[in-house]
């Protein structure tokens, strides 16, 4: 007892004797930390959701619902004697057996094969050109070559349809002075070059950017190594700049590609001026255009349409499969 009385009345230990010990008030368990963060993971998830759902409506009204619209117009088929009924891919059948179709595909594809290693090779001499000069030159020299992405489609090929025009057009007036002749810019023999032209002075630019970017991202070590081991300027590009931006030679590839199967706007501009030329099959994006606002058969024009997001899907999937290896794509 008297041992009792000289220790006094119990009192309670302080807080923080008892987080010392390992001991936690009640509300403050490992519970309740859990469920803190829990409740603020689902905050931020709502948070996130509710930022992107314009942008999901968005998406939903003017792109899902269009294309899945378009995607049931195209499994049906519309007569003035049968009527509207649901052919299922009756249409897709006619598409890759219609010879206005093929041949369309036909000619962007060598139109691709010809304009497209021509633009790029520009593109990369330009990139390597402005990478290696410091000066305000390089600024200039970018700045001139970006310019006419900034232009509009339609009116860089207005413009150039009045370059082109075979009856008041500069070009001719300039070969009559010359004493060479009339020169048929619009005429069979020299369409497809004309409007590879006019795609080259237009993208050119694009693509001198993208491969300058990705040429400013490699690291300075790497050219003066080269430069201690005696390599000069052409070595330096071929050897090192070349190889280590691949990859995003492989992107601008594919979206040339992408476009160039996609090609429309040019044609769709320079058809009133050379309708002997530029016939209302001329491109497959030009074909589906003139069935669907000149003929009104909107049910074969849906279907033409993804027939050729088929071709261009399954195109850019092999040319990714064959590149990745070399260029580090996954």
């Amino acid at each position: 007892m008297s041992l009792l009385r000289q220790q006094g009345p119990a009192t309670a230990a302080p807080p923080s004797t008892v987080r010392s010990k390992g001991l936690r008030a009640p509300g403050t368990g490992a519970g309740a930390g859990r469920n803190g963060r829990r409740s603020a993971h689902t905050r931020h998830q709502a948070m996130g959701l509710l930022l992107i759902t314009p942008f999901g409506l968005l998406f939903a009204a003017f792109l899902v619902a269009p294309l899945a619209y378009a995607f049931w117009l195209s499994l049906r088929t519309s007569t003035l004697v049968g009527g509207d009924h649901f052919s299922w891919f009756a249409n897709y059948k006619q598409t890759f057996t219609d010879p206005h179709f093929t041949s369309g595909v036909r000619r962007v594809v060598v139109f691709g094969l010809v304009q497209i290693p021509v633009m790029l090779g520009l593109a990369l001499l330009g990139a390597l050109i402005i990478d290696e000069v410091s000066s305000k030159l390089a600024k200039v020299f970018r700045m001139t070559l970006f310019m006419p992405y900034a232009v509009p489609a339609v009116i860089g090929a207005l413009m150039w349809g009045f370059l082109y025009s075979p009856t008041f057009g500069p070009v001719n007036s300039l070969s009559h002075a010359l004493g060479t002749g009339k020169v048929d810019l619009l005429g069979h023999s020299l369409m497809l070059t004309s409007l590879g032209n006019i795609v080259t002075w237009q993208w050119t630019g694009y693509n001198m950017i993208v491969l300058y970017a990705a040429l400013q991202g490699l690291p300075r070590e790497v050219y003066e190594a080269a430069k201690l081991d005696g390599a000069g300027q052409i070595q330096t590009a071929l050897r090192i700049k070349i190889p280590m931006i691949s990859s995003a030679m492989v992107l601008t590839l594919m979206f040339t590609i992408i476009g160039t199967l996609q090609f429309f706007t040019e044609p769709r501009v320079l058809e009133p001026t050379a309708s002997s030329v530029i016939t209302p099959d001329y491109t497959p994006n030009l074909y589906a255009y003139n069935l669907a606002f000149q003929y009104s058969e909107f049910n074969y024009s849906a279907a033409i349409s993804f027939s050729l997001g088929a071709v261009v899907f399954i195109g850019s999937y092999l040319f990714l499969f064959a590149a990745r290896k070399r260029s580090g794509l996954k």
